[in-house]
């Protein structure tokens, strides 16, 4: 796994991607045999879900910049902060580790690729690509996948 989804799993402990496997397989368990109405009502729900990403880089720049912010009107010191924080986020982006994740993970955040396997199982179960049998374009075959 080369890619920053697989850096994430591969730092994180066995554990804790087991166990978020596990909920993604409950999940498709939960949902994927409902009605059509039920599952895209999930659907709905995980292109809401904030994958590990999203969440670091959101909680990264705001604790950067209320570093910035306290650092200029309140004391220099704080500058540290917004420092120790950039430094994380640059650590995370080139090496898809940085000492909040494991936290993050503990706590269930999946990544992209994560949720987009959820995302495609239930498509599948749901029959929508059952579709593609049907279609002889790439284009077509696109048309539904991105559906």
């Amino acid at each position: 796994m080369d890619t920053y989804e697989g850096r994430v799993r591969e730092s994180s402990s066995d554990k804790v991607n087991q166990d978020i496997d596990a909920q993604t397989l409950e999940n498709i368990r939960q949902y994927g045999y409902n009605s059509t109405e039920e599952i895209n009502e999930r659907m709905e729900e995980l292109a809401r879900e904030w994958d590990v990403e999203r969440v670091l880089e959101v909680n990264a720049s705001t604790l950067a910049l209320s570093g910035v912010l306290l650092g200029t009107f309140k004391d220099k010191r704080w500058f540290i902060l917004s420092g120790v924080v950039t430094s994380f986020l640059l650590q995370h982006g080139l090496q898809g580790w940085c000492p909040p994740l494991p936290i993050l993970r503990k706590l269930g955040l999946r990544t992209r690729k994560e949720i987009h396997e959820e995302r495609v199982a239930l498509k599948a179960l749901r029959g929508d690509f059952n579709r593609v049998l049907a279609i002889t374009t790439p284009e077509g075959v696109l048309k539904v996948v991105r559906d």
